[in-house]
């Protein structure tokens, strides 16, 4: 568990460099754009467009590769909370709920965050100031350069790129501007990204309720990082001859209940026992493999349940809770 933990802090922090480095072309590409229009006083205005939609490409960049490195810091804030504090309190050990998420993450990778949040995080926390310098500095050209503008008539005529009416350019300027302020605004309830360096029980008033209506009291106690999915549930089905041994190994391995039916093989015309076993994903492996301990000729067919009720899974009661 210490190599695991150091080697997803590493990667956490691979992918948060490579943040660094896309706000970093977004800084140097804007700086080189100012400098070359100004250094002109003739220069195109129009550079300063071209750029807004370099920004934009690389702001796009950014989020995908801020959904990556919040994989793996919510690995790390579960393994901080949920691994190494419960280890240092009684009953000194893991949550075994803990244990079993954090494997289902490992076999199937999630992002915690959606595109939206990511793309309103990056935006808030440095995107906009940079959109911001490059419109101040994009007036400033049209304001001053090559001379004083001396109404908004000329600043308008200044805008113009080729054909295009400098109306209509300005006009996309302050429409591009206005989505950016509401896509920041729209997506600030938007708080699943669990690399903060937050409480681990960081809910607000407002959202415990929310999560009380729905998980009961428990969800007070729920990790405001970890997220409230169930395990993928599966039905296993084993044709099997020797239904007994294989039976025993499950219920005394597994700790999972195990039903017999008495099944027909219509090629070969003999009987064979269906043993049917409700398991998650991560224990399939464990299944198959104490399966072909007992019975190498065995078929296992593992299919999708949509919920699985019962002692081990999701309660009969929950609905009425």
């Amino acid at each position: 568990m210490v190599h695991f933990f150091r080697a997803e802090i590493s990667r956490a922090n691979v992918w948060r460099v490579r943040l660094d480095t896309t706000t970093n072309w977004a800084v140097v590409t804007t700086g080189a754009v100012i400098s070359f229009s100004f250094s002109d006083p003739y220069g195109f205005s129009s550079v300063f467009i071209l750029n807004m939609l370099l920004i934009t490409m690389f702001l796009s960049i950014e989020a995908r590769r801020y959904r990556y490195y919040e994989l793996w810091a919510s690995r790390v804030r579960l393994m901080e909370t949920d691994f190494f504090a419960a280890m240092l309190v009684p009953p000194f050990r893991p949550d075994p709920d803990w244990a079993e998420s954090l494997a289902d993450n490992l076999l199937q990778p999630h992002f915690s965050i959606s595109s939206w949040e990511a793309l309103g995080r990056r935006l808030r926390r440095n995107y906009l100031w940079i959109y911001l310098v490059l419109d101040l500095a994009w007036f400033s050209k049209l304001a001053v350069q090559p001379t004083v503008a001396t109404s908004w008539t000329e600043m308008i005529q200044r805008a113009s790129v080729g054909p295009v009416p400098g109306w209509v350019i300005l006009s996309f300027g302050v429409s591009f501007n206005l989505i950016l302020i509401l896509t920041s605004l729209l997506t600030l309830p938007l708080q699943e990204a669990s690399g903060e360096v937050l409480p681990r029980f960081g809910h607000s008033p407002e959202v415990v309720s929310k999560l009380e209506e729905v998980g009961g009291q428990m969800a007070r106690r729920q990790p405001w990082f970890r997220h409230m999915r169930h395990r993928q549930q599966l039905l296993a089905l084993i044709i099997t001859d020797q239904a007994q041994s294989v039976a025993d190994i499950v219920l005394a391995e597994m700790k999972r209940g195990v039903t017999s039916l008495t099944g027909k093989g219509m090629y070969t015309g003999q009987p064979h026992s269906v043993l049917l076993c409700a398991v998650t994903v991560t224990e399939v492996g464990q299944l198959k493999s104490l399966v072909r301990s007992q019975d190498q000729n065995a078929f296992v067919i593992v299919m999708p349940a949509k919920e699985v009720f019962g002692k081990g899974f999701s309660s009969l009661y929950r609905d009425e809770q």
